[in-house]
This record gives structure tokens, sequence and C-alpha cells, in this order.
């Protein structure tokens, strides 16, 4: 292990990022003073499965651990995001091959009611309400406290401001966050209770310092705790959208990368930052005994025009109803649909929504994108000492907001379908919107509290091993596409075809770049790349929920972006390299959720549940080796190929302590991976 860092020079990190290097972050005074402050070793700003495994894993070690969230509910995708149905791989569960952390919270989930799947839905084999996995994770989190002796410190309603930056002595190049301020809301007097207003009317005054007529502000600073180590603590961005790595202003991506023989399935020839998968917020609907009063939305003839059961072996409501049920007192009769089987819905059964041609929310231009780009947070002074403010765009959330509520309405009393035409659609009144704080999503509005987030900025990898421009994650490392499929031969350049043959032909590589071996001899790879790093596992299909190609997306008429479908489709079993979790400059930030460095197609399957809890599983293990061991986690991997001890070490910690590196005969002479389903 060599005791420096590999970056490359700033013109090359300009070129492969496509923006200038980060700069010496300064902390703008905030109004006063703050009004406490906290020393952690591990702070982790986002309070979704990835924050939470973080945490856990951080208390298991004996940690002291800050834990930061924007809503008041842990668990993101399974509690605030609403998506309350663990999207996970047959093979997979059927060997429980999770991370520990998962897996217990697997069985709290059926010690709580009795069973797995309360809801009885058949996407997955675990729909529950969203309320209770809240509950669940902060008893979790309560219990590896008490067993690794290890601190919590969680704050709810709290959003990261700043960060201060400064120069890491101890590198050749690195810099150390150093300190961040964060401002925690709760209601101000006689303001009406959180999650009262959708979030679209909250976000802004949630990042301001000032006091509001609706919150009274809490400023906190968080400092490194007091150590002898050469880096005292580290950030962990387990944000929904890569808040951190943006307010550090580290190389990240967005959007789609161009197509390359690494990413030979992408829908453009360059990147488009704008074209992120779709966000959603989700409800919650309950099946009644009677018919119930509909009232439409003023906006709703906005948005009628998007709205589709898609395809017509869908097109069937009790089918998405039961969909993702997560609730269901009364099992109702067996009955089917074009194959699929499922029970019927009765009176009291709770229904969440998650639909791609029904709440999605799909925009995919620069007038309309969710997630701001770098050039974007320049241009709004986001940037700017003191100017951060979310880095999202606060209309594309409300717009999202009145688009769900719309498909509620389309779902109980539409008569159209967008993509199938007339007569195929019924009303179906026998329906009622839940909201209130003790529904299903705990908000007077009835929409989730945070939408679920498929994508967002992708940090790149520092320069490594075979990825002089930054390591990632590609299509190729992971897809079971046959790329001997004509397109590819058609629509690749001749010398991008024979780059991506010999990527794929292994040892048969320099002959395929030689021409002794003709691109088209090359086989069909049968698993996913082995990471010499690899620190945690995931296994889901590549999953797109496609930008739409015109601004707005509910414009009647509008398509998804051409070809962005076809990189989608199954997966190996795939990894998660420690070398995804590292960005380049800043030495003491730790990615640990969807913003690790991927591509844009391998992202649409490092981005559900399982894989979530993994990577902070992964984040906490590395940070509590790292401060135990005084070595930075760049350290464990700037020698690759080459043998790193210490790598070895944490791999072997891991394991022992039930978090997998690897599926089950993982090796490169093991060529069988087709049984994994």
């Amino acid at each position: 292990m060599k005791r420096r860092q590999k970056v490359a020079s700033m013109m090359s990190l300009t070129l492969i990022s496509g923006y200038l290097l980060p700069h010496s972050a300064i902390i703008a005074a905030p109004p006063r003073s703050p009004d406490k402050t906290i020393d952690c070793e591990i702070l982790v700003a986002g309070g979704g499965l990835s924050g939470v495994a973080t945490a856990y894993e951080g208390l298991l070690a004996g940690k002291r651990v800050c834990l930061t969230e924007i809503t008041d509910w842990l668990g993101g995708q399974i509690s605030s995001q609403g998506t309350s149905a663990l999207d996970e791989r047959p093979t997979q569960r059927s060997r429980q091959f999770y991370s520990r952390g998962y897996l217990e919270l697997r069985n709290r989930i059926q010690k709580k009611y009795g069973k797995l799947n309360p809801g009885d839905c058949w996407v997955s084999d675990s729909c529950f309400l969203p309320r209770d996995a809240h509950t669940i994770l902060v008893q979790m989190l309560k219990d590896a406290e008490k067993r690794g002796k290890g601190k919590l410190e969680w704050f709810p309603n709290t959003v990261i401001k700043e960060l201060t930056i400064s120069k890491n002595d101890t590198s050749t190049d690195g810099q150390l966050i150093t300190g961040a301020i964060a401002i925690q809301h709760q209601p101000a007097q006689g303001a009406p209770p959180l999650n009262t207003l959708p979030l679209s009317q909250t976000i802004e005054d949630a990042y301001r310092y000032n006091n509001s007529s609706r919150f009274t502000k809490t400023i906190i600073r968080f400092v490194p705790r007091q150590s002898k180590s050469k880096i005292p603590w580290y950030v962990v961005d387990a944000s929904e959208t890569g808040e951190i790595i943006a307010l550090a202003d580290v190389p990240y991506r967005l959007g789609i990368d161009g197509r390359s023989f690494l990413e030979p399935s992408s829908s453009s020839t360059s990147n488009d930052p704008y074209c992120t998968q779709g966000f959603t917020y989700t409800f919650a609907m309950e099946a009644t005994k009677e018919p119930q009063p509909q009232k439409m939305p003023p906006f709703y003839l906005q948005y009628s025009p998007y709205f589709s059961y898609e395809l017509e072996r869908l097109a069937n409501f009790d089918l998405v109803f039961t969909y993702r049920r997560i609730w269901s007192p009364n099992q109702g009769q067996p009955t089917s649909f074009r194959g699929v089987n499922f029970t019927a819905p009765t009176p009291g059964d709770i229904s969440m929504q998650n639909w791609t041609w029904g709440n999605d929310y799909r925009p995919g231009t620069a007038k309309d994108n969710l997630v701001y780009t770098r050039q974007q947070l320049q241009a709004t002074g986001q940037l700017k000492p003191g100017g951060w403010m979310g880095g999202l765009r606060t209309e594309t959330f409300r717009k999202a907001e009145e688009h769900a509520l719309s498909y509620y309405y389309w779902l109980v009393a539409g008569t159209t379908d967008s993509q199938l035409g007339k007569g195929v659609k019924k009303q179906q009144t026998n329906n009622r919107f839940l909201s209130g704080l003790d529904s299903p999503m705990g908000t007077v509005h009835g929409l989730s509290k945070y939408p679920y987030m498929r994508e967002g900025r992708r940090i790149i990898g520092r320069p490594s091993w075979g990825q002089p421009g930054g390591f990632t994650i590609w299509e190729i490392d992971i897809s079971r596409r046959n790329y001997n499929d004509e397109y590819y031969r058609k629509t690749l350049p001749a010398s991008m075809y024979r780059q991506l043959k010999a990527a794929l032909a292994g040892l048969e590589a320099t002959s395929v770049i030689s021409g002794q071996i003709k691109p088209d001899q090359v086989m069909r790879r049968t698993r996913s790349t082995i990471f010499p790093d690899a620190v945690g596992i995931g296994h889901y299909a590549i999953d797109f929920h496609p930008c739409m190609t015109k601004s707005p997306p509910e414009a009647a008429g509008n398509t998804e972006r051409a070809g962005e479908r076809r990189g989608g489709g199954q997966a190996y079993p795939f990894q998660i390299a420690l070398r995804a979790m590292i960005p380049q400059k800043v030495d003491n930030l730790i990615v640990g959720g969807k913003s690790i460095a991927t591509s844009h197609i391998a992202a649409a399957a490092y981005r559900v549940h399982s894989f979530e809890w993994s990577a902070g599983a992964a984040a906490g293990t590395v940070t509590a080796f790292a401060l135990k061991n005084n070595v930075a986690p760049y350290e464990l991997v700037d020698d690759l190929p080459k043998p790193e001890p210490q790598l070895q070490a944490l791999k072997r910690l891991l394991e022992k302590n039930g978090n997998p590196t690897a599926f089950p005969d993982t090796s490169i002479f093991n060529q069988n991976w087709e049984d994994w389903r």
C-alpha cells in the first residue's frame, strides 16, 4: 500500500468530470452562532436505508455516529419515500444471502406482523406499512448502540447547509472536511405540525438559517471528535441525490453517459445530464365497501394525458391495486389476469402506488430536471458560501406532487388511457385516498414525505488501474445482455465494437485487439466483473423508468426518451467495489448509496433496498476500520492490482461480521451464473 494519493492533473480531471476541481471551501457565517456543537467520529448525511446501515455498523463497532435526515422518519425507500415493498431477486432471497442488518430488518418485519408479507402483494415477498418501517429501524439502531457500546446522535428534520474543507497535510493533494453546519427545524409557535404541507412548500425554508412563520431553526455545528488519528472523522454521503458530493464539489456525473464500449447500450452518443430516471411521490389508497365521492383536482386536466396502464397485460385495476398492496386484513379470493396470480382486493386493503405511467414524474430537459447540474448550481448561487439550498428544483417537486394526486383521481375516476386507447380504463370509485398524520404515509396531504429517488449524482472514482479517467462500474460489468446482437454490430463504430468484445473476452482480450480472434467469435460473458476490492453485494435487474423526451413530461403525446430502455434487462449478481465509494480529492468523504461510482445504466440496478443496505454496511465498516487502524480508505486500494494487506483485513472483517463481499462460488474459474435469477 502506498501512502500517497493518486490523482490526475488538473487538466485531465477537468476533462473527465466536465468541470473544474473543487475550490477550498470557506464556510459562511450563519446569522447567529451555532446553537450547539456536536462531535462525531462518523457523520452520516441521509437517514435512508444506506444511512441507517452505515450507522448500524458504526454503532456495532463502538463509534460515535451522528445521523441527519431531512424528514422525521428513518428508512428512506421503505418509510419516508413510501416504497415499502422490498425489491429482491428470487435466488438471493431463497438463499437469504444478504447483509446481516438487512436480514435482521426482514426478521423484524416478520415478527411485527406475524408474517413477512402483511399486504399480500405480488411484486415482492414483503409489502408492509411505511410508518412501521421507521419504528423498526429506530429500535434496530438502539439495540446496535447497546450491543456495540457506540453512541448515536440522531437529528431528524435536519439538512446539511455548509462544509468546511481544508488541505489534508498527510496526503499529496488531498483535502479534508473539517466541519459541517446543519439546520434542524421544528414547527414555529402556532404553526401547523410537520408533514402538514408537501415538500415543495417547505424545502427551501428548511435550508434557510432564519426562523420563519412555519419553522423554528436550530443551527448545529458538527466537528470531528478529538483524536490522534491523521483523519479524526469521516463524513458519509447517504443522501438521496448526492447532496454532500455536490456541496463538497467533487467530480460527479448526472444522467446519461455517452455511448462507449463500456456503456454500449447508451441512448446517446454524448452525455446528457438532464435525463435521469423518473422519481415518484407515492401514496396509499384503501379499498372500500361502498363508492366514495371522488373530487377532481383543479390541475387534473394538465396531467391526465399522461396516465396509462402501459401494457395490455397490466390493464386491470385489481392487478395494479394488489401489485404493491401493503396491508390486507382479510384475504380475498384467488384470481388472475393474463397469467398473473393474486388475491382480489377486499374492503380495508391498503395499496401503495408506484407506477411508471402513473405517479412517476419523468422530466428530462434543462427546463425541468430535478437534480441540478454543477453549472445550474453555479448559476443559482448554490456553490457560494451560504448559498446551498439542497441542489434541487422546487418547481419540479411541486409539479410531481400535482401529478401524483392526479394519478389517484385517474385510477378511481378516469376513463382514458394514453397508451392503450379508448375502452380500457374503467372507473373504480370504491376506494379512498388516505391522508392524515396517522395515515400510512404520515402526512396531512397524503403523499410520501419525500419522493422515491431512483437516481441522483454519481461520483467519478479516483484514477485507478485500468480506468485512468476515474473508476466507474459500467453496464458491461453487470449486464446479461448478448452483445452479439445485430444492433451492436451496426450501431457501434468498428473500433468501439472491437473494444467491447475485447473487454468481454477476458484472457483473450489481446488476441481480439490484435485481430487474431474476430470480435464475433467472442462468447457471451456469463458472470459479472469480479472486483478485488469488493466490500458489498447486490442483485437486481437493470430496471429503467426513462425520462420523457419533451418538456413538460406530462404533455399530451410525449414519449419516453428513445433508446433508454435498451440498456435495461437482467443482470448477474454484482459487487460493490470500494473504489466506487471513494470520491476524488476529499480524503474523509465516503459515499454509501445510490451516488457511488456507477454509470447511468448500471445505476438502474444499483438502487434497490438490499443494495442500499449493503453499501451502507460497507460504509460503516470501512470508516470504523479506517479510524481504528489510522489508515485512509484510498490507501487500501491505491496499489491495486498489487496485493493490499489491509484491504484483505477489511474484507475478512466484513465477512466475519456477516456482510458478504461476494456471492457463493465467485471465482474467475466459475462461469456458471445463469442459475441466479
